[in-house]
């Protein structure tokens, strides 16, 4: 046992546990970030969607439409929301994101029925989750059939049949890269803008600069800015490229405008330096950034809708989904990018992206001078 003693790896791994053991906030953040993360993720990531918000254009306004939208429901798929009017209102309902589908019955609907003909409706899905439609694509095609069925079991002698055509739009195709490209633009300005910005402040701290900028004649203003504008230099940057790579490999459809795009992403660039900032006031150094970064970001992947569709999450899990900026980010990348709505149908997402931007780049600063004090 001496002789193991007398090894220089025996002292180098003592000194290292005695060292791990002082710096109790990285040993904490080892040992509870994955328990915390598996129990929060094992419950809130599920794949299967029911229940798609629906409205419904019912020109008919008769028992046999009523029924439709009876079996509608009936399937579990479907939870009608809302009765519109016209069309219009039914691709307003859609591309805001109040909607996931839609059921329009025609005013013949009816009639046809009577007449003994074929009677058509069609159910629209937002399509572009390709995850979250299929389901519900799946369910419209056969609701025509359950409807002949039922209307075979009341001992009807002749048996028109109903045809329900399904037509999913912005991304008929149901390709998944039209649904994750745009959410990778908010994913990489997250992790840029929080794990690498946290950083580059730790690192100065740790080198003493921090301390030395702060009693030059630059304001606290002017060092903010400074510290700020380069990353959101670099995240416009970012946005440009991945646009670039996501149109010319994958086909990805730019409906929108992009200046829009740009417009919006301004308050969630600089939300995310304010967590940025945050992390950098909570932490010692560069390993214990990264932890509470990543932290940070795991959340944001898996809650914020960016892979799994926030609609098939217990309730808990979409209200720690709506607290995270990225969240709101993607309902207005997807929303501008795939089916061309400008801010002023996003006015709502817009909106509580600047709140979250004010909010959390004013604690950032009341702690940054804290902590530089």
């Amino acid at each position: 046992m001496g002789e193991i003693r007398r090894w220089p790896f025996w002292a180098m791994l003592w000194k290292e546990f005695v060292q791990l053991r002082r710096d109790r906030f990285t040993l904490a953040m080892m040992t509870g970030i994955p328990v915390i993360q598996i129990a929060l993720f094992g419950y809130a990531i599920q794949t299967e969607v029911r229940h798609l918000p629906t409205v419904v254009l019912d020109e008919s306004r008769s028992a046999a439409s009523r029924s439709l939208v009876t079996a509608l429901e009936n399937t579990g798929n479907f939870d009608v929301i809302d009765a519109v009017t016209d069309r219009d209102a039914v691709k307003r309902a859609i591309e805001r994101g109040d909607a996931k589908a839609a059921l329009v019955i025609p005013p013949d609907f009816d009639r046809d029925l009577k007449r003994r003909r074929e009677a058509t409706a069609q159910v629209i899905v937002d399509a572009a989750d390709p995850l979250s439609a299929s389901a519900a694509i799946s369910a419209g095609g056969q609701l025509g059939a359950i409807q002949s069925r039922q209307l075979l079991a009341r001992g009807s002698p002749r048996v028109p049949s109903i045809d329900v055509r399904v037509r999913p739009w912005y991304n008929p195709g149901l390709r998944s890269a039209v649904y994750i490209v745009p959410g990778i633009i908010g994913v990489i300005l997250s992790m840029t803008m929080v794990i690498i910005a946290s950083i580059a402040v730790v690192r100065e701290r740790e080198r003493g600069t921090l301390e030395q900028l702060i009693v030059t004649p630059i304001g606290k203003t002017a060092l903010m800015l400074g510290k700020i504008v380069p990353f959101m230099i670099i995240g416009y940057v970012q946005i440009t490229v991945i646009l670039l790579v996501g149109r010319l490999l994958f086909r990805v459809p730019i409906v929108g405008n992009i200046a829009e795009l740009y417009l919006v992403a301004l308050p969630f660039i600089i939300a995310s330096l304010g967590v940025g900032l945050l992390v950098s006031a909570a932490v010692k150094t560069q390993a214990q950034a990264m932890q509470l970064g990543f932290f940070y970001l795991l959340p944001n992947i898996l809650l914020s809708g960016f892979m799994f569709p926030r609609e098939a999450m217990p309730e808990p899990a979409q209200w720690i989904g709506a607290a995270l900026p990225l969240t709101y980010f993607l309902k207005t990348l997807r929303g501008i990018l795939l089916k061309g709505v400008g801010v002023a149908e996003l006015w709502r997402e817009t909106a509580v992206m600047v709140g979250f931007s004010v909010l959390l780049v004013s604690l950032a600063v009341r702690r940054f001078h804290k902590t530089i004090e």
